[in-house]
């Protein structure tokens, strides 16, 4: 079994990596100018639909950083690798793919 340290720094890692990521499209994320003189109507609808996809991807990276820190959260308090619903094992195989996750293979299947 990995120790607390190991997923610790997995965590953190993914974490800090989804943080880079949010700050660098932080700027694709913005207004799109309705300048009807230096821009046409089709690339205005071509980045404004950019622009949706930039804060579609924001929320979910924003979901998963929420994710990342209940996992380190349950690290502190001794409940990481355990099911949230039968408190079972998770095994090592489901965290080595999802350390975030809070449900064994399990309870997963019967969500």
């Amino acid at each position: 079994m990995k120790t607390a340290t190991h997923w610790h720094e997995r965590l953190l890692s993914e974490k800090q990596e989804l943080e880079a990521l949010s700050d660098d499209a932080r700027e694709s994320r913005g207004a799109v100018e309705l300048d009807q003189q230096g821009v046409g109507r089709l690339s205005r609808m071509d980045a404004m639909q950019q622009q949706a996809m930039a804060v579609a991807s924001e929320r979910r990276r924003r979901m998963r950083i929420s994710q990342i820190e209940v996992a380190l959260k349950r690290l502190v308090t001794d409940d990481f690798g355990y099911c949230i619903r039968c408190g079972e094992p998770i095994l090592e195989e489901r965290l080595a793919i999802d350390p975030a996750s809070t449900l064994c293979v399990d309870c997963a299947d019967t969500r």
